[in-house]
């Protein structure tokens, strides 16, 4: 099956990169949000970013007007439905993943393949919400798109061969990696990712290490390009949380139980960086740690 047309929902951290990487492989992009400044604001980033390339020297002044129009924006989710391939990146809540897959569907094409980016929710769970759990697959891209290599290829269990080879090779085409990983809570990256994160606000919550030293330790013992507080500020805290409570929901297993101090950053709207306070204060120059 011939993949052209990618819809991509949701124009945040997670939806412009992945709409910025299929831009640039030479698929036609139709990015939607339910705000307009968000689409105007990822079209801009999307920009900066492809400056970044050119300054770097793999990319030209051509390739990113190219790229550029390739995308085209609307706050009209049902826009989607003529898509080859729609890649849900909205918020890390079921209810909000499950109201759009539903919306969609009746303006879908037959052929439309159906996915998410959730980096946690059950995939046969969201497909049986839909009319075609055979078309329909987790597509989980690592943050920052544009850099990380990997792709998370989950199928569902109805989720047909055809649907994980068209899959496939549209990563291919993109010049990333997949790993394939089977339907289980947080699949692979954050099965192992996020219990280190959380075990990590475990160490500052009980007094063990402030944020610097928990951050050091790990950067310089454990060779890590970030720690891992700084890393939960740069994934945000509220994602952060909804994966353990997926992990700990879906696995029942105390192990996984979420830090109560991760709790109260995201009770408190500490998020990290998108909020400019997390683990850190990012509202000055410099980023001055909070603990």
């Amino acid at each position: 099956m011939a993949i052209e047309k990618v819809g991509v929902v949701g124009a945040g951290q997670m939806g412009n990169g992945i709409a910025h990487v299929f831009a640039r492989a030479g698929y036609e992009v139709v990015l939607t949000d339910i705000s307009a400044e968000a689409l105007q604001q990822a079209v801009a980033l999307i920009g900066r970013n492809l400056d970044r390339q050119i300054s770097k020297g793999t990319l030209s002044e051509a390739e990113k007007s190219e790229a550029l129009g390739r995308i085209s924006t609307t706050q009209t989710l049902t826009d989607l439905g003529p898509c080859d391939l729609i890649i849900e990146a909205a918020t890390e809540r079921e209810a909000v993943k499950t109201a759009i897959f539903e919306e969609l569907v009746p303006h879908l094409a037959p052929h439309t393949i159906l996915t998410s980016n959730t980096s946690s929710i059950s995939i046969t769970r969201l497909a049986s919400r839909t009319d075609r759990p055979e078309k329909f697959m987790g597509f989980h891209f690592m943050n920052p798109v544009p850099v990380m290599q990997l792709v998370e290829l989950i199928r569902g269990i109805a989720t047909d061969d055809e649907t994980f080879r068209a899959c496939l090779d549209v990563v291919e085409r993109l010049g990333k990696t997949a790993a394939t990983s089977e339907d289980f809570p947080a699949f692979i990256v954050n099965r192992i990712l996020m219990p280190m994160i959380n075990e990590a606000v475990y160490t500052l919550y009980e007094g063990v290490g402030s944020v610097s030293s928990i951050d050091t330790s790990l950067k310089l013992g454990a060779n890590h390009p970030m720690g891992p507080l700084e890393l939960a500020d740069f994934i945000g805290l509220d994602t952060c949380l909804a994966i353990m409570n997926v992990l700990h929901d879906g696995l029942a297993d105390t192990k996984y139980r979420p830090c109560p101090l991760l709790t109260k950053y995201v009770e408190a709207g500490w998020l990290g960086r998108k909020t400019k306070r997390g683990f850190y204060d990012y509202r000055g120059e410099t980023p001055v740690p909070t603990r």
